[in-house]
Formats: structure tokens, C-alpha cells, sequence
């Protein structure tokens, strides 16, 4: 018997163990992947229909002006710079599509550190966390939200619908280690099922 529960609590300390490790190397992984791109981030004034489609024709319109500025351009830093000087540029974008579909909600864009609960984008899910990212707000802001990875470049192929085809899985592999680029497609719900626990109850007298 005494050897049962030992044997017991060696397995409930390898399995936490395992499980801690397993936590820790997320987080790592985590915080480096956040460091290497720029997600860009469209909140909504609210979520009625009218302030969600505008949300949508705010994020294409923004799409459209920021395209042949960030396209081709591989390194983070010069990203930023484009992003950074792009500001004005970006909230006049905004604003004239919000009023060309009769609106007059405030717009302020920002490169802003931003805190993301994990999302699915495609075939990735990015960990929870803090991001920098190219924020949008229009109005107070308090609707859904709609987000992409804008650098490295994710948002200007098909992937505005969500779609990540091959050109921009490439580019985000090139910004990554394999080990962070493999780690977004992997299941992030990990789940630790102590079944040791019912062997060692039938081992235990009642």
C-alpha cells in the first residue's frame, strides 16, 4: 500500500511538473512572438449593424491606403516608421469613409500597446498578451472588434477576409523561429487529465 501511494505521488509531481514546464515555455514563446510583429486593430463604435459594417468599410478603406506603403517591406523597425508617420494619414482615411456613409463619430489611430486575448486568425492562434499594434477607434469604441497581423505582412493579401494564403504564411514564417512559427498552429488548450488519481482510489482501502 505505502508503495502505491508513493508511486502515486511521484506521477502527481512528474504530471505538475510537466504541466508547469509546459506553461512556463508557452509564455516565453508568448511574449517572443509579441515582440516580433504589429497586429493592426479596428474597434467599433458599437455593436449595432450599422457600426459594425462601417467598422468593416473603415478597416478596407485603411487597407487600401497602407497596402503600397507596407508592401514588400521585411523588417519591423521600418514597419513602424511607415506605421508611426502614416498616423494622419490613416484617421483622414477613416474619417472620410465614416462620413461618406453619413457618420460623424470621432476617429483616433495610434501605435499603441494594446492587450489581446488569445485569437484564431486563419489557421493561427496567437497567444494571449500584449501586442503593439496599429489601434483604430472610432466613436467610443466600445463594439466588436476586428484585428490582423500587419507586419509581418498578413493583412494585405486575401487575409482582410480572413484568409491566409501561402504568399503571407511565408512571410510570417521568415519573421519567426520554427519554434514560434509551429507553436501558433498548435492546440493551445492543453488539458491534464490525472488518471492516476481513480487507480490509486481502487488501490486505496474504504
Amino acid at each position: 500500500m505505502k508503495k502505491a501511494i508513493h508511486t502515486a505521488i511521484l506521477l502527481a509531481a512528474l504530471l505538475i511538473g510537466l504541466f508547469g514546464y509546459r506553461q512556463y515555455k508557452a509564455h516565453v514563446l508568448a511574449e517572443e512572438i509579441a515582440g516580433k510583429i504589429i497586429r493592426f486593430h479596428v474597434r467599433a463604435n458599437s455593436d449595432a449593424e450599422l457600426d459594425q459594417e462601417l467598422k468593416l468599410k473603415v478597416r478596407d478603406a485603411i487597407g487600401s491606403c497602407m497596402q503600397p506603403l507596407l508592401s514588400g517591406v521585411g523588417d519591423i523597425e521600418k514597419s513602424r516608421k511607415i506605421i508611426k508617420a502614416s498616423l494622419p494619414k490613416i484617421e483622414r482615411t477613416a474619417e472620410e469613409t465614416i462620413a461618406a456613409q453619413g457618420f460623424s463619430y470621432p476617429v483616433t489611430a495610434s501605435l499603441a500597446t494594446v492587450e489581446f486575448p488569445q485569437k484564431t486568425y486563419g489557421s493561427y492562434t496567437f497567444p494571449a498578451g500584449l501586442y503593439e499594434a496599429l489601434e483604430v477607434v472610432i466613436g467610443e469604441g466600445k463594439g466588436q472588434n476586428w484585428w490582423c497581423v500587419m507586419y509581418p505582412n498578413l493583412c494585405f493579401y486575401n487575409s482582410v477576409y480572413e484568409v491566409v494564403g501561402k504568399d503571407a504564411e511565408k512571410s510570417l514564417e521568415r519573421a519567426l523561429t520554427k519554434e514560434e512559427y509551429e507553436s501558433l498552429m498548435e492546440n493551445k488548450n492543453y488539458e491534464i487529465k490525472f488518471a492516476f488519481l481513480d487507480w490509486l482510489k481502487e488501490k486505496i482501502p474504504h
